[in-house]
């Protein structure tokens, strides 16, 4: 399937259903769904088509259960289990991860949320991600629904990573097309004095991955400037300076406003979207109100990433094919 705009609006009107492009890069939503409802494979291709042109789609007003999410992803592939998760999420529904869970991290660990997101994050840009994206074959696709959200803020934004390539300078696409970086949980952690609890947790649970840092699309046949702020260590063969100043440069191209779009949140909101062409920013405005926000997200099984030279990423610990 390519991103052609004649297939992803064919495709739409064989299906009844109206895609309404939201930015111009990235972003478009859904209307005419009711993804609660037993959708045909008319409606599913148009979905997908959707979802390969505009790397992220969002449906608002839906009542979706945790069993009628789980059904709704099953339609686009196999979904992830996930062997461990925090209590709020649905114990009866294995491939379901309720984000409300992140707040309970710095507890595990000693401590506030506050400090444990300020350690975590070294950068302005260190927000930015790819869900798992230190595994060997990081999730094809993500599905996050809202259940609670607060009256103001919570907004989620995302970046179109085969615009933000397609937008470097044609001797820089040459000269990132062959290079190749690690991945790996934990990057630039700051510990705290003494033990640090999160530290031992890294260290017994390390996760990393050497993936090509520009990746082709496995459907589209885009290539995409595979970076993210939340999981890069460094690019293979050059010195750490050097490393540091071209993925300050690349990560800086990724998020450049035109790629990206910002979605303001509605309980019954859900975005899809293509985790091998995107990275997204989850919120940090929300902390200081007294309002919950709690989202469950379901992804959907990934390959391992192949290079513009052929080259499959490579794994370094903890991440294996298929195993999770």
């Amino acid at each position: 399937m390519t991103t052609d705009n004649r297939t992803t609006d064919e495709a739409a009107r064989e299906a009844g259903v109206e895609v309404r492009p939201v930015a111009g890069y990235i972003g478009a939503e859904i209307a005419g769904v009711d993804l609660a409802a037993g959708l045909d494979d008319a409606v599913v291709a148009a979905i997908r088509a959707a979802v390969l042109r505009w790397k992220v789609v969002f449906f608002r007003g839906q009542r979706l259960d945790h069993a009628g999410h789980v059904a709704f992803a099953r339609r686009f592939g196999p979904t992830v289990v996930l062997p461990r998760r925090g209590k709020a999420s649905p114990p009866d529904f294995p491939e379901i991860e309720t984000t409300a869970d992140r707040l309970e991290l710095g507890g595990r660990f000693g401590m506030e949320h506050d400090e444990w997101l300020r350690r975590r994050r070294h950068t302005l840009l260190r927000g930015w991600h790819c869900d798992h994206g230190a595994r060997v074959d990081p999730p094809a696709a993500t599905i996050l629904r809202a259940e609670t959200v607060p009256p103001y803020g919570g907004d989620t934004t995302w970046s179109n990573l085969a615009a933000a390539y397609a937008g470097l300078s044609a001797p820089l696409r040459q000269f990132v097309d062959g290079l190749r970086a690690e991945h790996r949980l934990g990057v630039g952690y700051q510990p705290r004095p003494g033990d640090d609890a999160y530290v031992r947790h890294l260290l017994d649970r390390q996760v990393a991955s050497v993936h090509p840092l520009v990746r082709v699309h496995p459907e589209t046949g885009e290539r995409i400037l595979y970076v993210n702020g939340y999981y890069v260590e460094q690019i293979a063969g050059l010195s750490r300076p050097e490393s540091a100043a071209v993925l300050e440069m690349l990560l800086e191209q990724a998020v450049r406003p035109e790629y990206t779009v910002r979605f303001r949140w509605e309980p019954g909101s859900v975005a899809f979207w293509d985790n091998r062409a995107t990275m997204h920013l989850a919120p940090s405005d929300t902390a200081h109100l007294d309002h919950p926000r709690i989202m469950h997200r379901v992804m959907l099984a990934g390959d391992v990433p192949v290079g513009v030279d052929g080259r499959a990423s490579e794994p370094i610990t903890g991440t294996a094919p298929g195993r999770w």
